[in-house]
């Protein structure tokens, strides 16, 4: 019997493997951490044969006691903009990925610029020029890493982001979705195909690329994967935040979701219509399903989840990550510190790779305490700022915002969050909505669910915060917030 669905939910810093019942009940879940490599400051890679090892233990995990014969379909989801080349034939990558985070392609996209190619890029794919996107981390893998021009114009290589690598270990097909696709700078969203112009631009051979195909197209099969039988269909991609767009059944026009992460990331559904951003927001492809393309506007902040890291394993000041709200309501607040978590850089709407982290406001009596609610409050305050501009891009301001991920949990953050913006946070009963997403997808693809508003209505809130802070002194929060972001 064919009653569950395996997603495959590969992060930045591990992969989550969980099977989801027809009611949507998380039947068994297991993630496995992998190591992220610094070679240099502002460079961030992985090894992707460390990134498969971690699906396979993950799945493997996950299925412990559980006939893997009853999975019906799988789906993928992914952190995006990281990407690849690796061998068509083996599989063997081609070097290490080049992780989303990675800045060394900055002084590129600046070139770019001052070459006034930025609007072109943006009327075509929506995105602005920053080494965030996939285009300039494929140039530079192309130009400096022996082999990998010759494999890809040749065909020998593949590139793709890695839901691509993911697939193609799993089924032996390249493929990507339109979400992934539409976070590569290669691919225009509104003709849902690569761009000729903007891929020669890069040097980016036709012959590696995958083949573009809708979030729940029936992929193809597993095959000698070991760990999973052959024969299970793969049945949906979408990068994590369209993925999260969708488990969250933000499926109406002007519903937002947003993920707290290692980074924290906004999408807006604008329904049919691809918006353009004045704001510096990006607008991207949140996903195609039955022929109908739904469309998002998109802010990123770089550092959410990965501050609270930083105040574990840079500083010391925690343990662990559960740690950081204790500390944090050991105190009434920041004491006037001010902590702008731009250690990769500002994304929207900013857009200043070159930004760096500060700490504002310190006194002899600032305390650690005060630091970890300077961090949680950063957070949230660069949400505040990404909202505002999606508003003003969108034509009309926010009233419910959906909220997931692993900073969630958080209730003082949640809040927080709630005071700064004036309005209503919902959080589900189930955070795992990347792979939610995925999973439904999948589903839908297989026919598992019938149709979005099955999706709809498994989706189950958990609690709402409501704001409480007084008119005044979220006017002075986001003063002071924004007095510290310019020393940035």
């Amino acid at each position: 019997m064919h009653d569950l669905i395996l997603a495959i939910d590969q992060g930045t810093t591990g992969t989550t493997a969980v099977l989801v019942t027809r009611d949507s009940r998380v039947a068994a879940s297991h993630s496995v951490e992998f190591p992220n490599y610094f070679p240099a400051p502002g460079l961030v890679e992985h090894d992707a044969d460390e990134i498969w090892t971690s699906i396979r233990l993950a799945v493997t995990a996950a299925l412990e006691g559980i006939d893997p014969d009853r999975i019906a379909a799988i789906g993928i989801t992914n952190q995006r903009e990281t990407s690849l080349f690796w061998d068509g034939s083996t599989g063997a990558p081609a070097g290490r990925a080049l992780v989303w985070q990675d800045r060394r392609t900055a002084d590129r996209c600046e070139e770019l610029r001052r070459q006034g190619l930025e609007e072109l890029f943006r009327a075509r794919t929506g995105l602005v020029l920053d080494p965030y996107f996939s285009g300039t981390k494929a140039e530079w893998m192309l130009q400096h890493r022996p082999g990998v021009a010759a494999g890809a114009a040749s065909g020998q290589l593949r590139y793709g982001t890695v839901d691509s690598f993911v697939a193609h270990r799993l089924t032996g097909e390249h493929v990507t979705d339109t979400s992934n696709a539409s976070r590569t700078l290669l691919f225009d969203i509104h003709r849902l195909q690569w761009d000729e112009e903007l891929c020669a631009r890069f040097g980016v051979p036709a012959a590696c690329l995958p083949r573009v195909i809708d979030n729940d197209a029936v992929i193809g099969t597993t095959r000698g994967v070991g760990f999973l039988p052959d024969g299970i269909p793969v049945a949906g991609i979408a990068g994590d935040q369209q993925s999260a767009l969708f488990g969250q059944a933000c499926f109406a026009r002007g519903m937002a979701k947003c993920t707290y992460g290692t980074g924290a990331f906004l999408l807006l559904n604008t329904g049919e219509q691809a918006v353009p951003s004045h704001t510096g927001m990006l607008t991207t492809v949140g996903w195609r399903i039955g022929g109908r393309t739904t469309y998002a506007l998109e802010g990123s902040a770089f550092i959410a989840g990965a501050a609270v890291q930083w105040l574990r394993d840079g500083l010391g000041i925690i343990q662990t990550s559960a740690e950081v709200e204790t500390l944090a309501a050991s105190v009434p607040d920041s004491g006037g510190v001010s902590f702008v978590p731009a250690l990769a850089g500002l994304g929207a709407p900013h857009w200043r790779p070159d930004a760096r982290g500060v700490i504002v406001g310190l006194s002899r009596g600032s305390t650690r305490a005060h630091l970890a609610r300077a961090v949680l409050d950063s957070i949230a305050l660069q949400i505040t700022d990404l909202l505002d501009a999606m508003a003003t891009d969108a034509g009309s301001p926010l009233t419910e915002l959906r909220v997931d991920g692993g900073a969630a949990r958080n209730n003082l953050l949640m809040q927080f969050q709630s005071d700064v913006l004036g309005v209503t946070c919902v959080r589900p009963t189930n955070l795992e909505t990347t792979a939610m997403g995925a999973a439904y997808l999948a589903g839908l693809g297989v026919g598992f669910w019938s149709s979005p508003a099955a999706v709809t209505e498994a989706w189950a809130e958990d609690r709402r915060f409501v704001p409480a802070m007084s008119g005044t002194e979220r006017v002075n929060q986001r003063s002071r917030w924004a007095s510290a972001v310019a020393k940035a």
